[in-house]
């Protein structure tokens, strides 16, 4: 997807600092390489697929844009989603259905890539049941992370839909007005991806990746404040009416699979 150099210019001027790429994508493609990343899978809807992650056993977080038909501009409905933990080369630890789901009541589906829209680029999919902590543990919330500390992101991506890659070790750039830059190697397809940081034998959800930029090779990817997001997000789900399957303040609802975001442009 191209857009216009302008949809994230004003993002860029957030952030000040630069950095390199410091590791390659290492594929997951054994059981043992998985083991620890479970709780990260791809989420499939009407021929679409992004990347999301377990924060409870029958919640997954994910990018809002990843939640909406691009056509309509509303929330495509809950059943329409399915979850597969850990799924690498056709194989998953477990596969779910969405019962609900929510966005950001501040996320604008039609508006596009903007400093705002990423801010609150964030989705929850309740799952019609939970998924044992046992095959998949959820991941926590880590909201004190720095520039220049280090994180590593887990996500699916064009060109590699079946395998879970890693990437160990990127940078944080910069934080500041609930967005975060980061110089992780993310594409089409990773939007939704959780970007962790190691807090003791644990990884931690730092931010989920939302949208980027390419120039002279260099990728560069925003995410958003996760915590008070999410706490809103739980808040909506709660409101949803038994018999809704998806939702926001206001509730709505809405052949070959593409990749949805991260929304990219090059320079």
């Amino acid at each position: 997807m191209r857009l216009p150099k302008s949809a994230l210019a004003a993002l860029a001027l957030l952030f000040s600092a630069s950095g390199a790429n410091t590791s390659g994508l290492i594929p997951l493609t054994d059981r043992d390489d998985l083991y620890g990343w479970e709780a990260v899978g791809r989420i499939d809807s009407a021929g679409s697929s992004c990347t999301g992650v377990l924060i409870a056993s029958d919640l997954v977080l994910t990018a809002a844009h990843c939640v909406y038909d691009r056509e309509t501009g509303h929330l495509k409905p809950a059943n329409q989603f399915q979850f597969s933990a850990g799924l690498r080369n056709g194989i998953s630890i477990a596969q779910r259905t969405g019962a609900q789901v929510v966005a950001h009541e501040n996320y604008a589906p039609k508006r596009g890539v903007s400093a705002q829209n990423v801010r609150f680029d964030v989705a929850l999919i309740k799952l019609d049941k939970p998924i044992s902590t046992f095959d998949a543990a959820p991941f926590a919330i880590h909201s004190g992370i720095r520039q220049g500390n280090s994180v590593s992101v887990v996500s699916y991506g064009r060109g590699r839909q079946d395998v879970l890659s890693w990437q160990r070790q990127c940078d944080v750039l910069g934080r500041g007005q609930g967005l975060i830059a980061f110089n992780c190697n993310v594409t089409f397809g990773s939007s939704g991806a959780p970007v962790f940081v190691k807090e003791g034998s644990r990884a931690r959800i730092v931010t989920l990746v939302s949208s980027g930029s390419k120039a002279n090779g260099e990728t560069v990817a925003y995410g958003m404040e996760l915590s008070n997001n999410i706490a809103t997000l739980k808040r909506a789900l709660r409101a949803i009416p038994k018999t809704a399957t998806s939702g926001r303040k206001r509730i709505q609802v809405g052949g070959e699979r593409s990749t949805i975001g991260a929304k990219f442009i090059k320079n």
